[in-house]
């Protein structure tokens, strides 16, 4: 019988060779910390999702009558419902009135503030502090603005001579798209301030050796800001549009408050009449069909927006 020994280089690599790591145990403990949010989330979010488009399909009525299913009929109705496009139409209108200058105006405002030394904190506050104000609030504030008799804007405008006091200018409730204006006017001085802190962020990421190399090279201020300041602010200008986009689209708040769709449902938006078919016209199931209509349309944009600005990108 022979035994065998190790060799010494054997008995080298042993001595050597790093212990096996012990098994991680997994820990729940994490996912009592989430738990609560996951179970509001699909409470309040996921759970509604589904049962409205559930409704969608179905005669569901606040009155309290059973529910019977109906198929595709509240679809049908919806995308021949001349009221219903009118909203869609009127909200578009919405969007493409207030996107721009908000996207526009938050850019100046952050290149302002970024360019500010002393005044920059103060700056900061007046065109952020609108945005944390709640609509109610800021709609009573800029109603108060556009009375016809006594309003702050009437007022100016006869000092100026711009306006006949005989005549006073009616706002919020004016025909041929005033009211429309009026309530974009609004919401742009209202909003404004979140996307100006998305481009102020984004401006204060940018390396400032790259204005210093372009100012050694003899660029201007506007060559810079053409050529190095817009082009790097490009991924924030397309969130910026994407995320304007959704919030015009869903715009309700301060039409419903201000014009109440008037004059003559033109400024009559998607979600107020939706909210008139559901809450008003008691017919849930067919509000559901249109509230997935409008659903759809934003998710469709979105993507079309992102697919644009990511071809753009690259």
């Amino acid at each position: 019988m022979t035994v065998k020994t190790a060799t010494p280089a054997a008995a080298s690599a042993a001595m050597t060779r790093p212990p096996s790591a012990p098994r991680k145990k997994k820990s729940w403990t994490g996912l009592w910390f989430v738990l609560p949010f996951v179970a509001f989330y699909a409470l309040f979010l996921i759970w509604p999702t589904f049962l409205g488009l559930y409704y969608s399909f179905t005669d569901k009525s606040l009155t309290g009558r059973p529910a019977s299913w109906v198929g595709f009929d509240n679809w049908a109705e919806a995308f021949g419902d001349e009221r219903a496009w009118n909203a869609l139409v009127n909200t578009a209108e919405f969007t493409l009135y207030s996107t721009p200058p908000l996207v526009v105006l938050a850019i100046v405002f952050a290149l302002l503030v970024n360019r500010a030394r002393r005044l920059g904190w103060f700056l900061r506050m007046a065109f952020f502090a609108p945005f944390v104000v709640p609509v109610s609030v800021v709609t009573m504030i800029w109603m108060w603005i556009y009375q016809p008799e006594g309003g702050l804007l009437n007022h100016y405008l006869q000092m100026l001579g711009l306006q006949d006091a005989s005549a006073p200018q009616v706002w919020y409730q004016g025909e041929n798209g005033i009211a429309m204006w009026s309530v974009v006017i609004t919401t742009v001085w209202w909003t404004v301030g979140f996307n100006f802190l998305l481009y102020l962020a984004a401006l204060q990421t940018i390396d400032p050796s790259v204005y210093e190399a372009s100012s050694i090279d003899g660029a201007s201020w506007w060559r810079q800001l053409w050529h190095i300041t817009l082009p790097l602010l490009n991924r924030t200008t397309a969130m910026v549009i994407v995320l304007q986009l959704i919030a015009s689209l869903r715009i309700f708040d301060q039409m419903y408050i201000m014009t109440g769709g008037g004059p003559n449902r033109e400024s009559e938006v998607a979600i107020h009449y939706i909210y008139i078919a559901g809450f008003e016209g008691y017919r849930i199931g067919y509000a559901s069909a249109l509230s997935y209509v409008l659903f759809i349309l934003i998710l469709i944009i979105s993507i079309f927006q992102f697919r644009l600005f990511s071809r753009k990108e690259s």
